[in-house]
């Protein structure tokens, strides 16, 4: 296990180092584990004790959050050059899925958390701003609402494939969702 490298600093620098390097560690181990990755693997990986841990997250979802509050904001910084298309976004999204299917699975089973739900919000609000430029070209009826059902299902089917599996099949769900929510929809191929 490749622990994340750290400084021997100490005060509020360590603590500040020693959340990124959970952050990473945890990173680390929800992609080769799930969401239920042993947060003492977690702390392991990191170089803290369970006791760091804690303290700067008192539970599994506020660790995971934290990890995922980086893909939002990548997100959200694509959004912040101008409305992306649709196109970007769809492709952002997938291959943050691609590595980081723990987040269907935080998303899936805790979605009643007001921490989780903020998430699943600010992704919403740039799916909608990118539909809105692209709803013209769409077949009647469709909203950014079945863009996030889209989204939705291509990210579960992604999260359950194995890792070698996870871009073959979210192209194939791409091309088979594309036509309904508009043309060039599906992610790029980078294979």
């Amino acid at each position: 296990m490749t622990k994340v490298p750290r400084t021997n600093r100490g005060g509020v620098a360590a603590g500040r180092e020693n959340r990124a390097a959970l952050i990473a560690a945890a990173r680390v181990e929800f992609e080769a584990n799930g969401i239920d990755a042993p947060l003492s693997a977690i702390a392991r990986r990191a170089g803290v004790g369970q006791g760091s841990l804690y303290r700067h997250f008192p539970d599994r979802v506020s660790l995971a959050v934290a990890v995922f509050e980086e893909n939002i904001e990548e997100i959200e910084a694509l959004a912040a050059d101008g409305t992306p298309s649709l196109r970007a976004v769809t492709d952002l999204v997938t291959h943050q899925v691609e590595g980081a299917t723990a987040l269907i699975q935080l998303i899936a089973t805790e979605r009643a958390d007001a921490r989780v739900e903020h998430i699943a919000e600010r992704l919403r609000a740039v799916v909608a701003a990118a539909w809105e430029e692209h709803a013209a070209d769409a077949p009647a009826g469709i909203t950014d609402d079945d863009i996030m059902l889209a989204i939705s299902m291509v990210a579960t089917t992604v999260s359950l494939a194995p890792t070698a599996e996870r871009h073959r099949l979210a192209r194939r769900a791409w091309r088979l969702l594309g036509p309904g929510i508009g043309r060039g929809s599906a992610p790029a191929d980078d294979s």
